[in-house]
């Protein structure tokens, strides 16, 4: 059985994603989709709009076959740590055969040609923290130093790594790569060198919609970014009904009338705002993302939040932000304070061994059988109970979905604890035929 991988998110499940689920298994010709997925907490630093479970719910309605939670420790991260944490727990399935992700250039020649040109020269740091290594072995100065040049300057990371990226290649400041879907394509592939994997890539060109695009320009496609916000206006959700599939709309108005959704930043900012009132300075500069002296700015920030003003995490993004620190960086460094993730926790060499778990958290009867294979083919260890597997990323990500669901309109036990509760979602013959 061919199998195609592909990393997801779902926030939430649009035409533009059913449209490349389509043309994943076309161009790979896969009888099957493993889909890897974000779980609580997203790769921009951003809470997911339902539960894990409401869109792997959402994924296998479509027609995955498969679906595997991204650990927290890498679904939070900057590009290149999301993509390899990704890559690499495709790969420790044993049975995916090929990958396929969307792009804005589509060139899956040009993409993997810079990928094989970064890996061999540059292998330079491409973390947010310009002090952390990043998964290769090794560094070229120069390319450093552009950067660090590029960020004293004022330029954000992304514009930084780009331009660097782009002198090392030849092709001036590197435009092309500072777009989004680039971004994370060129990470997969140069993930995909560094854990020397035999998976076959694919890309897939983004069409009619931006990654991020706020505005709708189109009938029937638009970015999950814009359909959050017709969402946070719209206790409904008819207003999305022409970008979604009918099972994506049933699911999230399911999910909104039983209190479990939208949930975004600022249904945490009660919690949010007294962790940052209690923990001291010093101890913000011990959690992830807090770098360069970030955590004196949260504090005198702090100040310029009024309740009556509306919005307050917008105000706090609003008082932080600066050329330097891209809204992205800043609410991945929130993501980390709110779940108390501290640096030690998520160092480069923990990271840098991949996923060491594969959580499985829905399946079809053909994913069904994957799992059967992968009992002989995995890599790391496959957890059908949280319950039944100790590792530290995944008591982070049982906490990650804890503080999660504190944001539904009245949260239970059962809420709160469904890691340990739920087991992974089946979709039987019959309802994946009737989608």
């Amino acid at each position: 059985m061919k199998t195609v991988g592909i990393i997801v998110e779902y926030n939430p499940l649009h035409n533009g994603h059913v449209y490349h689920f389509q043309q994943s298994k076309i161009v790979s010709e896969a009888d099957a989709v493993v889909a890897v997925m974000s779980g609580s907490f997203l790769q921009r630093g951003e809470p997911a709009l339902v539960s894990k479970w409401a869109r792997t719910e959402m994924a296998l309605r479509m027609g995955a076959d498969l679906v595997i939670e991204l650990p927290v420790a890498y679904s939070t991260q900057p590009a290149e740590w999301f993509a390899y944490g990704a890559v690499s727990a495709l790969e420790a399935t044993g049975v995916v055969d090929a990958f396929c992700f969307g792009s804005e250039s589509g060139d899956m020649e040009l993409l993997q040609a810079a990928a094989k040109r970064l890996h061999m020269e540059d292998r330079a740091k491409v973390a947010v923290d310009p002090s952390a290594p990043e998964p290769g072995d090794a560094e070229t100065s120069g390319f450093r130093d552009t950067i660090r040049a590029r960020l004293k300057s004022g330029a954000s990371y992304p514009s930084a790594y780009a331009a660097a990226a782009g002198s090392l290649l030849g092709e001036g400041d590197g435009e092309w790569l500072a777009q989004p879907n680039n971004t994370l394509g060129l990470h997969y592939l140069l993930a995909l060198e560094r854990l020397q994997g035999s998976m076959r890539p694919y890309t897939i060109s983004r069409q009619k919609a931006g990654y991020n695009q706020t505005d709708i320009s189109d009938e029937r496609i638009a970015s999950a970014t814009a359909l959050r916000k017709l969402l946070a206006d719209d206790t409904t959700a008819f207003a999305i009904r022409p970008f979604v599939p009918a099972y994506t709309l049933d699911i999230l108005q399911r999910e909104m009338a039983a209190g479990r959704a939208p949930v975004n930043w600022e249904s945490f900012f009660r919690t949010l705002l007294v962790r940052l009132a209690v923990t001291g300075v010093s101890e913000l500069a011990e959690l992830g993302e807090v770098t360069e002296g970030l955590e004196h700015r949260i504090k005198r920030s702090l100040a310029a939040v009024h309740p009556d003003k509306g919005g307050p995490f917008e105000q706090l993004m609003h008082a932080l932000k600066t050329r330097r620190y891209t809204r992205t960086k800043l609410q991945r460094m929130m993501t980390r304070i709110l779940l108390n993730h501290r640096k030690e926790e998520l160092s480069p060499e923990l990271l840098r061994s991949g996923v060491p778990y594969l959580r499985v958290l829905g399946f079809s009867p053909t994913g069904q059988q994957l799992l059967k294979t992968m009992k002989k083919t995995a890599g790391v260890p496959v957890v059908t109970k949280a319950a039944s597997h100790k590792h530290p990323f995944l008591e982070l990500d049982i906490q990650a979905a804890a503080v999660h669901a504190s944001a539904y309109r009245t949260p239970s036990q059962t809420d709160l604890f469904r890691d340990y509760y739920e087991a992974p979602l089946r979709l039987g013959e019959r309802e994946a035929e009737e989608d």
